[in-house]
């Protein structure tokens, strides 16, 4: 539950961190300055963040589709099968997935801007040496590393947004965030498909080490450090000089003991966020959702490719646009539409604390948006796989994908805006778990696509894919308007134990 801070906001000064005692890597370097409050920010500034940190977000998945066009090049370039080139891709997507949870257990100790920056110079160099990869093996290793590496921001970045944007406004914000893992995707496909065929395979890993090069510098220099200060601990009762050494052997074991903890186990607890119904159900719900949009992709490159269509990789790059037309669309629009819903859903109750502000519910992003996006998409990918089955002008598919992209976009920035909700002071740590199951689903989805395709065909898979997600849609909403209030006050308790 949070209130509507705007009147006081606005109102306030910006009080800036002196130079020197800026939090972060370099943190002396940058430009926009840290300050005690990162919602006083004006919104140049926040939009500022939102877009470089977005640019970031785009890095990871940009690198698991950029591949797609390359593999047949990769394969007789290292003489490897297709299966095993096939893992490149797969487990680079696997380590998407397990990498952020420690990445955003990093972050919520050590802050944002060390994760940003310490990640991406690791992208850097892996990306540069899996370019290098003399065999199939190199390359596999260091494509895991990339991937790990550049997937800090899946969960990370959504934090950021958290730590500068309001409630009333955070929709908007997390609707152009979300731009960014979404977007590297669809345009992968058309980056690497002309890099392939023009340069080869290895240009594809160029592209991405300079791209991972640019987000660094632009991190470096505009993106200060905006989680939350922590209060001091109290100073601990000094020992007498007797007993000092045994006393402080002891102490050095145990932080040592939770030094380690806290780096290899903790992060592993994130899992068991998925107690609690309320994460649960939504973080099903975006990986659901995240999962189609990875077999959609995989049915536009395989059906496209062949008869009666036949079109060059190019030219099959430019099929992804439309789905992209419909996430501009709903970014545009969406995130802006939930917000208003916010405020209408908190008016109407009569929602306000002691200072008259207006209290927003994370379940209030669950409204006619919700019912629209839950037909809407499920929808769009029965339209869409029956056309390409009879091979219908190629337009008819293409309009079916645009309105899969706004439909499937008001649930990612729905669902990703009310974990950071439900769980305010471990925002990251929401994100990272929906990162963690969405890309299993998506992995899940990328090694199985393609057997489905040449067993029932496009047709009835992307029918199966739909049902399943109309269905799981519709039950998650109803059961997050039904019981997210009841759900919500027992992780708070939970929580706060």
């Amino acid at each position: 539950m949070e209130t509507s801070q705007a009147s006081s906001t606005r109102s306030r000064p910006l009080t800036i961190v002196p130079r020197k005692k800026r939090r972060g890597l370099l943190a002396q370097l940058t430009l926009v300055p840290e300050v005690d409050r990162p919602y006083d920010y004006p919104n140049k500034v926040k939009w500022t963040i939102t877009v470089f940190v977005a640019m970031a977000a785009c890095a990871a998945p940009m690198g698991s589709a950029i591949f797609y066009p390359a593999l047949p090049d990769m394969s007789e370039d290292l003489n490897a099968s297709p299966t095993v080139v096939n893992l490149t891709v797969a487990l680079y997507m696997l380590a998407m997935s397990i990498f952020p949870l420690w990445w955003s257990s990093f972050s919520e100790a050590l802050g944002r801007r060390n994760i940003y920056l310490s990640s991406f110079l690791l992208n850097v160099i892996f990306s540069l040496l899996s370019g290098l990869s003399v065999n199939i093996s190199m390359l596999i290793v260091f494509r895991i590393l990339s991937g790990g590496a550049a997937a800090s921001v899946q969960a990370v970045g959504a934090g950021t947004i958290a730590d500068i944007w309001e409630t009333r406004e955070r929709g908007r914000a997390m609707g152009y965030f979300y731009l960014g893992p979404l977007m590297g995707p669809l345009l992968a496909p058309i980056i690497g498909g002309a890099l392939a065929e023009g340069f080869g395979w290895r240009s594809t890993m160029w592209f991405l080490t300079a791209y991972g090069a640019l987000v660094f510098v632009l991190v470096l220099f505009f993106v200060p450090e905006t989680l939350a200060k922590r209060k001091p601990a109290p100073a601990a009762t000094q020992p007498s000089t007797e007993g000092l050494s045994r006393v402080s052997t002891t102490r050095s074991v145990k932080q040592a003991a939770v030094s380690i903890k806290r780096c290899l186990v903790d992060p592993l607890q994130i899992i068991m966020y998925l107690r609690f119904p309320a994460v649960a159900i939504t973080v099903y719900y975006a990986a659901v959702t995240f999962g189609s949009l990875y077999v959609l992709n995989i049915v536009i490159q395989s059906a496209f490719s062949q008869a009666p269509y036949g079109f060059s990789a190019i030219a099959i790059g430019l099929l992804y646009l439309p789905g992209s037309l419909g996430y501009f669309a709903a970014s545009m629009l969406g995130g802006r539409w939930i917000d208003r819903i916010m405020v209408r859903a908190a008016e109407r109750a009569g929602r306000r604390d002691a200072r008259g502000r207006l209290v927003y519910l994370p379940e209030d992003r669950m409204r006619e948006n919700a019912w629209i996006s839950a037909t809407l998409y499920p929808g769009a990918l029965v339209w869409s796989g029956w056309t390409t089955y009879y091979g219908v002008h190629w337009a008819a598919p293409a309009v079916a994908n645009f309105f899969f992209g706004l439909g499937s976009m008001l649930v990612f920035s729905a669902a990703t805006t009310m974990l950071t909700e439900f769980m305010p002071r471990r925002s990251s740590s929401g994100v990272a778990l929906n990162n963690f199951v969405r890309n299993i689903f998506s992995c899940t989805a990328g090694v199985v696509s393609q057997p489905l395709i040449d067993a029932i065909g496009v047709g009835w898979l992307l029918s199966a894919v739909g049902l399943i997600a109309w269905v799981s849609g519709n039950l998650a909403i109803w059961l997050l308007r039904r019981n997210s209030r009841r759900w919500r006050e027992q992780m708070d308790k939970a929580l706060n134990q």
